[in-house]
Parts: C-alpha cells; structure tokens; sequence
C-alpha cells in the first residue's frame, strides 16, 4: 500500500515528462520537507563560520591598527573558538537528517520505477532492453542520489554566505552592496550557460552508456552461443564498439566542461583581484570611510564567494547529469503503455470460460496483422492446442488469452464478462503458465515452487514436487527442496528446471493452464517426463497449449490451426489428419 501511495505521489511530479528535471527534484524532495528544514537549520549553524570569521578577523586587524588594547583580541578569539566548536556537532547533525532524506528519496524512487514496471505492458517490456531497464532503475537514481549529496551542500553554502556577506556588508560598508549583488547573478548565469550548452552532450552520453548495457547483456544472454560457435573476438569487438562511442560521448562532455570552468575561474579571479584593489583604493584616498580591516573582510567575503560559485561551477557536470537521470526515468514514467487495473472489476472466480470474438491485433512494425479476425470459444475443462508454422499468430493469441496484449478488435470474454472491464491481475491470480524456457530465481527449490504464495504447508509443497515428477531428484539432492537453485537456476538441467515449474503451477491451482512449447526443448527422457507431469496438471483445468511437436497434443480435445494470424482448420488429432490439410501435412513432415 505505501508503494503504490508513494508511486501515485511520484508520479505527479513526473507529470511533465521530466522536460523540467530539477521541478521534478523538488516534487520528489516535498514530503520530506520538514526534515529537510531541519537539516537546513543545522546547516546554516555549521557553516556559520565561513562568513563570521572574516568579520572577526578583520576586527581583529583593526585593533593591532588602531592599537587597542590586548582585551579585544581574546574576545574575538572565544567567539571565534566556539562558533569553530559547534561545527562539529552540526555537522553531524546535518549528515544524519540530510543523509535520510537523500537515501529515502532514492529509495522511493526505485520502489516507483519497479512498480511502474509492473504495470507497463508486455509489449513495453519486448520493446525495452533488460539491461537498460535495469540502468535506469540503479544507474540513474545513483546520479540523483549523487547530484543531492555533492551539490546542496556547496549550493547552501553559497547562499548563507551571500545572505551573511550582504547582510554584514549593508551594516559596515553600504556602498560595496552592489558589488556582491551583482557577484552571484553573474554565477547563476554561467551555470545555466553551461547547463544548456552540454544538455544535448549529456543525453547523448547517457543514450551511449544504455546502448552499452544493452550490448553487454546481450553479450551475456548469448555467451553459451558465442563459445560453442568460437565467437569469442566478434562478441568482444560488438561491445567495444559500444565502449568506444561511450568514451568519445564522455570526452566530449568533459571537454566541453573543462573550457567552461577554466574560462569561468580566469574571470572569477579577474573579479576578486578587482574587489580587492577597489576596496585599497578607497580606503588609501578617504573616498569612502573603510578601514584595513574591512577591506580584509570585503575581500576575504568575495574570495569565499567566487570560491562557492566556481565550485558550483565545477558541479555542473553532476547537476546536467543528474537531471538527465530524471528524463530517463521520465521514459518510464510517461510510457503510455500501461495496463490499467485501477477501478475494473475484479475476478472473484475462474470457471475457464474463454471465447475470442473476431480478434484483431497488428504490430506497428509489421505490415500484416499478427491476429485477423479470430473467433474461437474454449469451454470450462477444455484442452485447446494451437499450431501453425513461425509467425501465425500461436504465442500472440496466448498473449490476448492472458491479457497481455489487447486486441486492436474483437474482444475477449472471461466467463461471459468482457476481459477489458477486468482487474486482470485478480483474473491472473487463477492461472498458471509453464513457458518453454521456465524461469527460475536465485533461491532454494522450495522457493521457487512457492513463490508468489505466503504460508504454503510441506505437505502441499511436496504433493506438487510429486505431481511434477520432481520429488526424485529433488530428494537426491545435498539440501532437499532447500538446495539453491543458482541464478536463473543454473544448478538444475532443463527437464529438472521445467518440472520445477509444473510444480509451481500445480501449487497455485489455477483454473486456467497456459503450455507455451512446454517440451520442446527437452529431450526425448526428459520429455516424457515432463509430459507425465502436465498431464496430470492439465486434469479439470481449462488448457491452451502452444506447441510445435504435433505429437504432444494428440489428445486434446480440440486442435486449432493458424496461418498467418487467422484459423484455417479446428478438429480433435483425427478429425483433422481426415481432412487432408494443413494439421495433416505438418503431420506427415513431422512423422517423416
């Protein structure tokens, strides 16, 4: 619940597609706004020294002027001592509650990203690279999270000083008022300049370095591939291509920063040198009443001021690539692809009623529709097997089936009710899909059988191991049903992998079984296995299966055959090889 608030809220502040990155930041930072005032409060204390110290040194270069006497001295120096003693419990103090607030704004917008991601479509997520995906998520909040911590700080700084600095100013020497006035406009100008100039730099930069996450997980995707094939030197050279166009993209970012800063340093000085001999002038002629001392504290003031706004300067980097950040989470955030459930209704109960009525769905890449016009009713206990050759349209009508892809026409009813008006994640709490490449998490087996399913009892775990033709091996092994899988369960071969997963189905119960090409890249043992398995898993379930071994499927009870995204025959195994068509010339390449 607080991350599906926390995710609403955010999302606000994202409303305008992160075309304002630091309007977004401070949307982002407003609940935590009190916190934040305190932190400020404590800042403002501790770096209290930077513009009093120069007041008390210079009175204290007027006394050794003026010949004063000695007692002078030792105040200046006790309040000098103790406003250098509070900054360390004050420093303390602001790290504590600004720290807080940094890291749990990072982690709400990690908790917002990953809930945006659930809710985005599966065709957002075919269209987007894992690896960027998981750029954003990591990569892109640190630069937000690193943008806070290096910056706010000299920012703050910069803005007490000035405040204290003209504050101090107005009172001892009025007419240099305008001076520092003048100083901090003058900065905000140049960091905006900046900002500008390497805007188009940064997003480039930030595109590079995501084409090179998705290359390095492509590259890790296809390691099994590329060794056995000897690819080793053309995996290599794809990614340092993308490095390489990294490196130029950041070259030139830092080029660009390096002439701004140094160009930005040279007038700084030019402006303290200025200040100071401005401030000498008018001491030596009398022009204006200013003592030795202020014009130690009118320079000493300018100094630390240019120092603030160079070191901003120096920031700007960090600044335009945090900002950055915030537009590529914006992508995300602004994705109008996205399922929504909010509102619908949701599904108290499955049957396994499914009928599609003259369903469309086209690909903007593709010029011919992936479904045309696909009508086709799936009784309650059913099994229904789709076939056809690559690119008929079998895994898409699984993916309409689900939810997953809605349908440009038509409609498709569950138990009479239009799936449009439902809230499908009740509806997908009641099916269970056993894909061909089974994906399995870094944890035990236990685990992964269980997962998604608070409080599962042994019993009901083991009778689902045993159902899946699973409890052998997994007695076998060091830790039983505790054994760790390994990443992406790298530890188990392809039939253990495939029956850890009937086992998952059978532990949710579903009411609605989705096989996508569940055996086809098992051997013939393994097959068997597995087949023994969905066979009792697939009993009083409503079944849509996927599949190109026609010799999987010969007892369902119906048999649909598609080509290019429209049915072109349905019969059980026998009625269709009697027809002489389609089923039965697949059939008899297979049989040959």
């Amino acid at each position: 619940m607080w991350i599906a608030l926390t995710s609403t809220r955010l999302e606000t502040a994202f409303a305008d597609g992160g075309k304002h990155p630091y309007r977004v930041l401070l949307g982002i930072l407003r609940p935590h706004r009190r916190q934040l005032s305190v932190a400020i409060f404590f800042f403002v204390l501790k770096d209290s020294p930077l513009w009093i110290l120069p007041i008390l040194t210079g009175n204290i270069i007027d006394i050794v002027v003026s010949g004063a006497g000695i007692e002078g001295l030792w105040i200046n120096f006790a309040v000098a001592a103790a406003i250098l003693a509070q900054n360390y419990p004050m420093s303390l103090a602001f790290v504590h509650r600004f720290s807080t607030i940094v890291r749990s704004a990072a982690a709400e917008l990690r908790n917002m990203l990953t809930q945006r991601l659930q809710e985005l479509s599966i065709g957002f997520h075919h269209r987007s690279s894992s690896s960027v995906i998981q750029t954003k998520v990591v990569r892109d909040v640190e630069n937000v999270e690193l943008m806070l911590q290096q910056c706010v700080g000299p920012g703050m700084s910069a803005i007490t000083v000035l405040i204290g600095a003209l504050a101090t100013t107005a009172v001892r020497v009025p007419s240099f008022v305008l001076v520092f006035a003048v100083t901090v406009p003058i900065g905000v100008v140049l960091v905006r300049m900046l900002q500008r100039s390497s805007a188009d730099r940064n997003e480039q930069f930030r595109k590079q370095v995501e084409n090179l996450s998705a290359k390095v997980g492509e590259m890790a995707s296809l390691m099994p591939i590329t060794r056995a094939h000897g690819l080793e030197q053309v995996a290599a050279l794809r990614v340092a291509g993308s490095a390489e166009d990294v490196r130029h993209a950041g070259l030139e970012l830092d080029r660009l920063n390096g002439r701004f800063n140094a160009a930005a340093w040279i007038a700084y000085q030019v402006l303290g040198l200025c200040c100071l001999v401005l401030a000498a002038t008018v001491s030596m002629t009398g022009f204006i009443p200013v003592t030795a001392g202020e014009v130690v504290l009118l320079s000493s003031y300018f100094a630390i001021l240019t120092g603030g706004i160079i070191s901003l300067l120096g920031l700007a980097p960090i600044l335009a690539r945090g900002g950055e950040s915030i537009r590529s989470m914006a992508e995300v955030m602004q994705d109008p692809d996205i399922e929504r459930n909010h509102g619908k209704a949701p599904v108290q109960d499955v049957l396994g009623d499914l009928r599609l009525e003259n369903v469309r769905l086209s690909f903007p890449a593709s010029q011919s529709p992936a479904l045309d016009g696909i009508s086709v009713h799936i009784r309650p206990g059913e099994t229904v097997a789709f076939v056809g050759p690559t690119g008929s349209g079998k895994s898409t009508l699984l993916n309409v089936a689900l939810g997953f892809l809605r349908p440009g026409a038509g409609r498709v009813l569950l138990d009479g009710a239009d799936m449009a008006s439902l809230d499908l994640r009740t509806y997908r709490n009641r099916v269970s899909i056993v894909p061909q490449e089974p994906v399995l998490f870094e944890g035990s087996i236990r685990d992964n059988v269980t997962y998604g399913r608070e409080g599962v009892p042994d019993d009901q775990v083991r009778a689902a191991l045993v159902g899946a033709n699973a409890a052998g091996f997994v007695d076998e092994l060091p830790r039983g049903w505790h054994t760790p899988v390994g990443e992406r369960g790298t530890g188990l071969s392809g039939g253990q992998r495939q029956r850890i997963a009937i086992a998952r189905a059978l532990v949710r119960d579903p009411r609605v079984l989705f096989l996508d090409e569940a055996t086809s890249a098992l051997d013939v043992e393994a097959e068997a296995q597995v087949r023994d398995a969905l066979a009792r898993l697939m009993q009083g379930r409503t079944t849509l299966v996927v599949a190109h071994r026609l010799s999987t499927i010969r007892s369902a009870t119906r048999i649909v055959v598609l080509e290019r995204g429209r049915i072109v025959e349905i019969g059980s195994h026998h009625e269709l090889l009697e027809l002489h068509g389609a089923y039965a010339r697949m059939h008899r390449l297979q049989d040959a």
